[in-house]
Protein backbone atom coordinates (compact mmCIF):
# COMPACT_ATOMS: atom_id res chain seq x y z
CA UNK A 1 0.00 0.00 0.00
CA UNK A 2 1.61 3.51 -1.05
CA UNK A 3 1.44 6.51 1.13
CA UNK A 4 0.71 8.81 -1.35
CA UNK A 5 -2.05 7.87 -4.27
CA UNK A 6 -3.28 9.38 -7.46
CA UNK A 7 -6.03 12.28 -6.17
CA UNK A 8 -4.59 13.08 -3.21
CA UNK A 9 -3.89 17.02 -2.08
CA UNK A 10 -0.03 17.20 -1.15
CA UNK A 11 1.80 20.04 -0.93
CA UNK A 12 5.60 20.35 -1.48
CA UNK A 13 8.40 20.39 0.95
CA UNK A 14 11.41 21.35 -0.36
CA UNK A 15 12.85 22.38 -3.68
CA UNK A 16 12.05 25.46 -6.63
CA UNK A 17 8.25 24.96 -5.42
CA UNK A 18 8.17 24.84 -1.97
CA UNK A 19 4.98 25.89 -0.09
CA UNK A 20 3.02 24.98 -3.51
CA UNK A 21 -0.14 23.00 -3.39
CA UNK A 22 -1.87 20.44 -6.19
CA UNK A 23 -3.00 17.03 -6.75
CA UNK A 24 -1.51 13.74 -7.52
CA UNK A 25 -1.93 13.07 -11.28
CA UNK A 26 0.18 10.11 -11.74
CA UNK A 27 2.25 7.90 -8.75
CA UNK A 28 5.44 6.50 -10.95
CA UNK A 29 7.17 3.15 -10.34
CA UNK A 30 10.50 5.06 -9.26
CA UNK A 31 9.21 6.53 -6.43
CA UNK A 32 8.03 10.15 -8.32
CA UNK A 33 4.80 11.64 -8.75
CA UNK A 34 3.63 14.06 -10.89
CA UNK A 35 1.79 17.01 -9.43
CA UNK A 36 -0.66 19.35 -10.98
CA UNK A 37 0.62 22.96 -11.69
CA UNK A 38 3.57 22.02 -9.66
CA UNK A 39 7.55 21.40 -10.84
CA UNK A 40 6.62 22.96 -14.45
CA UNK A 41 9.34 22.18 -16.98
CA UNK A 42 9.40 23.38 -20.84
CA UNK A 43 10.44 20.89 -23.21
CA UNK A 44 11.29 21.87 -26.93
CA UNK A 45 8.75 19.59 -28.98
CA UNK A 46 9.12 18.55 -32.34
CA UNK A 47 6.21 18.92 -34.72
CA UNK A 48 4.60 14.88 -36.40
CA UNK A 49 2.06 15.91 -38.51
CA UNK A 50 1.06 11.99 -38.98
CA UNK A 51 -0.65 11.76 -35.47
CA UNK A 52 -1.65 15.79 -35.88
CA UNK A 53 1.40 17.21 -32.61
CA UNK A 54 2.20 20.79 -33.26
CA UNK A 55 6.10 21.71 -32.63
CA UNK A 56 7.34 24.42 -30.36
CA UNK A 57 7.84 25.05 -26.72
CA UNK A 58 5.35 22.91 -24.61
CA UNK A 59 4.98 23.19 -20.91
CA UNK A 60 4.33 20.54 -18.53
CA UNK A 61 4.64 19.20 -14.91
CA UNK A 62 7.77 16.77 -13.93
CA UNK A 63 8.14 14.58 -11.63
CA UNK A 64 9.07 15.11 -8.16
CA UNK A 65 10.67 12.15 -5.56
CA UNK A 66 7.66 11.47 -3.26
CA UNK A 67 10.21 12.41 -0.04
CA UNK A 68 9.79 16.45 -1.72
CA UNK A 69 5.43 16.35 -1.11
CA UNK A 70 3.23 15.45 1.96
CA UNK A 71 0.05 14.66 2.27
CA UNK A 72 -2.36 17.38 2.78
CA UNK A 73 -4.34 17.56 6.39
CA UNK A 74 -7.66 19.75 6.03
CA UNK A 75 -7.92 19.69 9.55
CA UNK A 76 -4.70 21.02 10.34
CA UNK A 77 -4.28 22.98 7.30
CA UNK A 78 -0.42 21.91 6.90
CA UNK A 79 1.26 19.13 5.24
CA UNK A 80 1.12 15.63 7.46
CA UNK A 81 2.91 12.31 7.65
CA UNK A 82 0.95 9.66 7.10
CA UNK A 83 0.92 5.95 8.88
CA UNK A 84 -0.92 2.74 8.42
CA UNK A 85 -3.37 1.33 10.99
CA UNK A 86 -5.46 -1.88 11.03
CA UNK A 87 -9.54 -1.55 11.52
CA UNK A 88 -11.43 -3.94 13.32
CA UNK A 89 -12.84 -5.70 10.35
CA UNK A 90 -9.19 -6.23 9.12
CA UNK A 91 -8.77 -3.37 6.70
CA UNK A 92 -5.50 -1.70 6.31
CA UNK A 93 -6.19 2.18 6.40
CA UNK A 94 -3.85 5.08 5.75
CA UNK A 95 -3.98 8.06 8.87
CA UNK A 96 -2.25 11.19 9.59
CA UNK A 97 0.45 10.76 12.28
CA UNK A 98 -0.40 14.41 14.05
CA UNK A 99 -3.94 13.32 15.14
CA UNK A 100 -4.68 10.07 13.98
CA UNK A 101 -7.59 10.88 11.74
CA UNK A 102 -8.47 8.53 8.67
CA UNK A 103 -7.09 9.49 5.24
CA UNK A 104 -9.62 7.41 3.23
CA UNK A 105 -12.99 7.29 3.35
Amino acid sequence: MQRIRKGDQVIVTTGRDKGRQGTVIRVLEDDTVVVENVNMVKKHQKPNPQQNVPGGIVQKEAPIHVSNVMLFNPATKKGDRVGFKKLDGGRKVRVFKSNGEVVDA
